[in-house]
């Protein structure tokens, strides 16, 4: 697997296919009801909203609420101190962390699959290899049955029309996961296009908010290509490419693929992780975060964080499983409690 790690001082190497925390949770007790406001990734979206419902029938005090508003909103907010805690996809750069003046500890929640969806008059199974994918939204390859989208779909009768590739349309992790696959495996993508969370596209593109405004966009127009996590593919019905991997395999998204591709992740003292082409599984995989103050003005807001982290990185991960997202593996998830309850204030 290949991955970048910023600001690496010791590594914690597990599986994140692991399954049981291996403690007793106890949480940290709230002495009146909270409420902590959050906004960011729509990747992890659903799984937040499930969390949010959950984590107040275990502590009737701590009410959590969550807008889906794209990573780069998340980080944005998190560096305006508008809310209590941010969501992002896309793990904060340094220079981004440092302008957080109550500073801040990237919480890893969760990981999954950026699925390739397709709208193509005709093809149900459609197969995208290292070559034509990147080609694709680098507007090198602009039809459906140019012969490189042929050649990886044998005896398959593609339409003769445009392709009309869908991309968000605000600053998003979901794009940062799938732009950082493409540019680790084309130099061409990578030098015009790169690893963003906002990238200058070559082509002519449909724009959709968040992942539900691509996975609407996909649906409704045919001849259309674009990129969401695999919850959303996977509740608005879409059909999603089976993309080569490392290792020449074609692969379709799945939770099993995505725990294969992430099972040999390493996560550094920040637990910040760039993963761009593992080794096995499905290809396009990325971690989701949390991002939490180490300084609350408000006391009680402290208390509640470290209640509603150490929730999520427990009992909430039980949770990951039902809605298709991979679980934080246990060591890590221990560590990351440890760090929460002894640095927020």
């Amino acid at each position: 697997m290949i991955f970048s790690i910023s600001g690496l001082n010791r590594v914690v190497t597990t599986s994140l296919v692991t399954a049981t925390v291996a403690f007793s949770p106890i949480f940290t007790a709230i002495a009146s009801a909270v409420t902590l406001n959050g906004a960011g990734a729509t990747f992890p979206a659903p799984l937040y909203e499930r969390y949010a419902r959950e984590v107040r029938k275990a502590i009737p005090d701590l009410k959590m609420n969550y807008q889906a508003i794209g990573s780069g909103g998340g980080i944005n907010q998190v560096i305006a101190g508008t809310v209590d805690f941010g969501g992002s996809d896309a793990a904060m750069t340094d220079a981004q962390i440092a302008k957080v003046k109550q500073g801040v500890i990237l919480v890893p929640t969760a990981g999954g699959a950026v699925s390739v969806v397709y709208n193509a008059p005709g093809v149900n199974n459609l197969k995208l290899s290292r070559g034509t994918l990147p080609a694709i939204f680098s507007g090198q390859i602009t039809q459906w049955d140019d012969p490189k989208i042929k050649a990886d779909n044998p005896g398959v009768t593609l339409p003769s029309q445009p392709i009309k590739t869908v991309v968000r349309a605000d600053s998003s992790g979901t794009t940062f996961i799938f732009t950082n696959h493409l540019s680790a495996i084309s130099p061409y993508f990578k030098g015009r296009i790169g690893a963003n969370t906002a990238p200058k596209w070559l082509t002519t593109s449909l724009k959709g908010k968040g992942n539900p405004g691509v996975a609407s966009s996909v649906a409704r127009t045919p001849g259309s290509i674009g990129y969401v996590e695999y919850a959303f593919a996977k509740s608005a019905n879409l059909k999603a490419a089976e993309i080569q991997n490392k290792a020449g395999q074609y692969v379709a998204p799945s939770l099993q693929t995505a725990n294969a591709a992430l099972s040999t992740v390493q996560f550094p003292s920040n637990y910040r992780v760039f993963v761009s082409d593992p080794g096995q599984g499905y290809p396009i995989v990325g971690l989701t975060w949390m991002m939490v103050y180490k300084s609350y003005k408000d006391p009680a807001k402290a208390k509640a964080v470290k209640s509603m982290v150490q929730w999520i990185l427990t009992k909430g991960q039980d949770f990951n499983d039902d809605l298709n997202y991979t679980r934080i593996p246990s060591g890590v998830a221990s560590q990351v409690i440890n760090t929460v309850n002894s640095t927020v204030k």
